[in-house]
């Protein structure tokens, strides 16, 4: 199975173009809850793909304002590569997307694509979660202000936190797609109220304040400052180590989850996350 047999095509494909605003891509990750948007510009030759604008960087830089600031460049892969080939890109590269690009942007394969191809057969997908799963969980307290619990996910490096309730029990998930749905933008400088702890706070810590001015009047994204047992999702699915890759494949993609926690009996040994089921193809 080939990249071109499983990506979007150019014509399908959501872009924004330079000369733009952190508006414009906000406005697509929290309306179709992607992770990145490409970035094209219009050029005496076409259409030129300049790279993409992740969901990381808006909340890392949140008082960048221009497209073109805000742009990273990726890995590229060609229509006519194998999908085993995206999956091995995706895992060493840590991507989500994979601009497909020959010259000019064809078209774009995700994790999603790949995950497709897994639950519907047309690669393996035999091998039991058990051995695919991540044995190391990122976890969140379930009273935890969000921009707090943004900030942890951010130098966790990962899209998640499953959440613990005061008897330290799974109760949650939080995701990032959680957080862009109801990160605002503000204009100009803005009172960002509980956003930065103040000096009563339980949660004024050296941690908080040493990145104390992603919270300050400057920021033009703002997140809600209640606790993260309002913004989570509550009903979980949960999986056994004896799940394959093709079953939790057609569980993430019926239910649109990007992760899903493994349990042993009642206990919680791990994650299994989007990605982990790529590894079935490397």
């Amino acid at each position: 199975m080939n990249v071109a047999d499983a990506m979007t095509p150019r014509e399908d494909v959501v872009t924004v173009e330079i000369p733009g605003t952190r508006d414009d891509v906000l406005e697509y990750l929290q309306e179709r809850t992607f992770s990145s948007v490409p970035v094209i510009k219009e050029t005496e030759d076409g259409e030129e793909f300049r790279g993409i604008v992740s969901r990381d960087a808006l909340i890392d830089r949140p008082d960048e304002d221009q497209l073109a600031l805000l742009v990273e460049e990726v890995p590229t892969i060609t229509a006519d590569a194998s999908i085993q080939d995206a999956a091995r890109l995706m895992v060493e590269e840590n991507e989500r997307r994979v601009p497909v690009v020959d010259g000019r942007l064809e078209g774009i394969v995700t994790i999603t694509d790949v995950i497709r191809a897994i639950a519907e057969g047309k690669v393996e997908g035999d091998v039991p979660v058990g051995d695919l799963a991540r044995r190391d969980v990122n976890c969140v307290y379930a009273g935890t202000p969000l921009p707090v619990a943004e900030r942890e996910l951010s130098h966790a490096d990962v899209p998640y936190g499953v959440v613990l309730d005061d008897e330290s029990e799974l109760c949650g998930m939080l995701t990032e797609v959680d957080i862009i749905d109801v990160a605002q933008v503000v204009e100009g400088e803005a009172d960002t109220g509980e956003s930065i702890a103040d000096d009563d706070s339980d949660w004024k810590w050296e941690s908080v304040k040493a990145v104390g001015n992603r919270y300050m009047p400057t920021r033009n994204v703002e997140i809600p400052a209640e606790p993260v047992s309002e913004f989570m999702t509550a009903d979980l699915l949960t999986v056994n180590k004896r799940r394959t890759a093709k079953e939790v494949a057609r569980m993430m993609l019926n239910n649109d989850i990007e992760q899903i926690p493994l349990l042993s009996g009642d206990s919680l040994v791990g994650i299994v996350r989007d990605i982990d089921l790529l590894e079935a193809l490397v």
